[in-house]
Parts: C-alpha cells; structure tokens; sequence
C-alpha cells in the first residue's frame, strides 16, 4: 500500500508512545507486521517510518529481534523533526526537561555575554520590543494570563539573544531550539509561583545587554535559567548550578 497524505503517522504515534511512556529506553516496540496490522499498510511504508526514528537515534533496528528505544542521549534532539516531537509530546518527560535546562545553562549565559558585545540597534530593539510584549501582556492579564500567547512573547526575547549574537551558528541555533525553549517557557509558565518576578529578570537581562555589561548579561542569563529551573521543579546536578566566571580566554 503507498504511502499516501493520508496515512497514519506511525513514527509520530510511536514517539507519542515513547515520551508517555509507554515504551521506556531499552523496550521493544511493536514488530513490523503488528504495525502492519494495526494501520493496514504495507510492509515498506512501515519501514520508512521507522528508519525516520533509526536515522534520529530514536530506536535501534536489532536483526531478528525488533526496534528498541535508544536513550535520550542518542537522540539527535537538533534535528528539526525531533525538536518539534520534543514540544508536542515531552511535556510530561522530568528527564528530558532536564537534559534540555541543562544545555541551555550551559549554553546561553556566554550567549547572552556575546549579545552584550556585538549588539546593533536593531538587536537591542527586538530584545526591547519581545520584553515590552510580555510585560504589556502580563499587566494586562492581571493574573489571567493566556500563558501560550504570554509563551511566544518570552520565546522571542530569547530568541532575540541568540541573534543579537551576529554569529551565524548561534543564529542558525535559535531556530533549531526553538521548539525546546518553547517546551520549557510554556512548562516553566505554567508552573512559576512570581510572574512579576520573572519579568523583572528578563528586565534585568535586557538591561544588561543594553549597557553593554558582558559579566551582567552572563549572570543575568543564569538568573533566569536558574529561575526556570525552580518553576519546573528540577533538582539541577552541582556543575550545571553552580554559578560561572565570564572571564575567560579561548585557547
């Protein structure tokens, strides 16, 4: 049977099924035939959906035994696919959010200090015009807040960061990420006990950026992470936690 717009995405419903729950890292998932079975189509269709999830390290093809679910750590979360997947079903998933809080504390305090250096003026009124949005929705909201509108307005700001960076590959990043910093802004929104705030830390990081204040902005950025990290009740490990010194030199 062909592959047709109309036919069930079975790489999706398994990636669904995987983030559920209900096949954990190291299970098997269905054969083959039993996929067959179930959506009524052909053997070759049903292989193409799930080389999707072997060429992304989702599942492991095992000769005469099946597919098995692979770690996260052999996902390849930076395909855009997969990053989509992640927003749509890994709300849920503790672990993940983890794995994902953990790059981005990581990653963007040194993003937010590059800002600090090579921002234009046009950088700095994206960054002002994403925070002046979400501040603007929140006061209008007063305690109401529609958290997916409130979501786009942070994801920008940060979004914004990453392309006032004016490096080609945190730019190209930013919109690889994006679907998981929307995972952890719309969890992290739903779930932080001071919306005002966390709108003053993004304030603060803008300011940074602003004055041109690289050690702020790095310790800004971690502020905010920090703070994201709390709202989702993540436990993060020591090194990822502990506060860092911009000071550095490339070797």
């Amino acid at each position: 049977m062909p592959d047709t717009p109309d036919s069930p995405d079975i790489a999706e419903w398994l990636v669904s099924e995987i983030f559920a729950g209900r096949f954990q890292p190291g299970a098997f998932i269905p054969r083959e035939l039993d996929l067959c079975t179930r959506y009524g189509l052909g053997r070759t269709v049903v292989r193409k959906h799930l080389a999707v999830l072997a060429d992304n390290g989702i599942i492991a093809r095992i000769s005469g035994h099946g597919s098995r679910v692979q770690p996260w750590h052999e996902w390849n979360i930076l395909d855009p696919t997969v990053t989509q997947w992640i927003a749509r079903y890994a709300g849920p998933n503790q672990e993940l959010l983890r794995e994902i809080l953990t790059f981005r504390l990581s990653v963007e305090p040194f993003v937010a200090m590059t800002a600090a250096r090579e921002a234009n003026a046009h950088d700095l009124v994206a960054i002002e015009e994403a925070w002046q949005a979400l501040s603007d929705h929140f006061k209008r909201s007063e305690g109401e807040t529609d958290h997916h509108l409130h979501s786009e307005h942070d994801v920008a700001f940060h979004v914004a960061i990453y392309k006032a960076t004016h490096n080609v590959v945190w730019s190209r990043l930013s919109h690889v990420l994006r679907p998981s910093i929307t995972l952890l802004v719309q969890e992290s929104n739903l779930s932080t006990r001071s919306p005002a705030e966390s709108l003053e830390q993004h304030r603060c990081l803008m300011e940074a950026i602003r004055v041109r204040d690289p050690a702020r902005a790095f310790q800004a950025a971690q502020t905010v992470l920090s703070a994201t990290a709390d709202a989702l009740g993540l436990e993060m490990s020591e090194a990822a936690a502990t506060p860092l010194t911009p000071g550095f030199t490339a070797g």
